[in-house]
């Protein structure tokens, strides 16, 4: 996905949560500075593979016989160390840096790619840590247009940004394990944010012409979201 697809609903995004946009093109500005080109074929071959997006909510325990039968893992955040834990490997890691940088740093020295992420508001974490990432393994990515080495490939919450990384890379087919929008052990604002990843899966699954079991139920309600900002009559 290009910038230009993804940017009305970035757009939505930021008027939904009140974030600063040259907040985002800050944060990105200073990790233009910190990262280094990323060739998407350091992911491996993607391209028609059964990739497994990995959510890091409490029954992600419960479900990782879909990580096992994959041909490739992507995590989220703290889904990877469970998947890690459980004796499963993680092809990719997606993180804005807020929970277990120690264990994204860990796997670029390991050799496994690691998507970081910066945004409005962690900008400390990114000086921070990028520098401790190893640049051969490490894609940044933003929410802003992209700039220089730092892309965008569409998302917003660290699991969407997964799967939509997936299919800029060819995924053939997303399957989903960790996931629960109506998770009651979280707050107000992870709450909102659930109901944006499920809107952009949504979007994602109609441009893929391919449905995700995690939205059975879901998708009337999140159509009527989307349909407005894709202005589709």
């Amino acid at each position: 996905m290009n910038f230009a697809t993804f940017e009305p609903m970035y757009e939505a995004i930021l008027a939904d949560f009140g974030f600063a946009r040259d907040a985002d093109e800050r944060a990105r500005d200073v990790a233009v500075e910190l990262a280094t080109p990323f060739d998407l074929d350091g992911l491996g071959d993607w391209e028609g593979a059964t990739v497994a997006v990995a959510g890091a909510a409490p029954c992600l325990a419960d479900e990782l016989d879909v990580a096992a039968t994959a041909d490739a893992v992507v995590a989220a955040s703290t889904a990877a160390d469970v998947l890690r834990d459980s004796g499963i490997a993680v092809d990719c890691m997606v993180t804005d840096l807020d929970k277990n940088p120690e264990t994204a740093a860990a796997l670029t020295r390991e050799g496994v790619p690691v998507a970081a992420h910066a945004h409005g508001d962690n900008v400390p974490a990114v000086r921070e840590w990028l520098p401790r990432f190893d640049p051969e393994w490490t894609l940044v990515t933003t929410q802003a247009a992209p700039a220089g080495p730092v892309v965008n490939p569409g998302g917003f919450t660290d699991g969407d940004r997964a799967a939509f990384l997936a299919d800029h890379v060819g995924a053939g087919q997303l399957a989903f394990l960790g996931w629960d929008f109506d998770d009651p052990a979280v707050g107000p604002m992870k709450a909102r944010k659930l109901t944006w990843a499920a809107r952009l899966l949504r979007w994602l699954e109609r441009r893929r012409d391919e449905e995700f079991e995690v939205l059975d139920g879901r998708r009337r309600g999140l159509d009527a979201a989307l349909d407005p900002i894709l202005d589709i009559a």
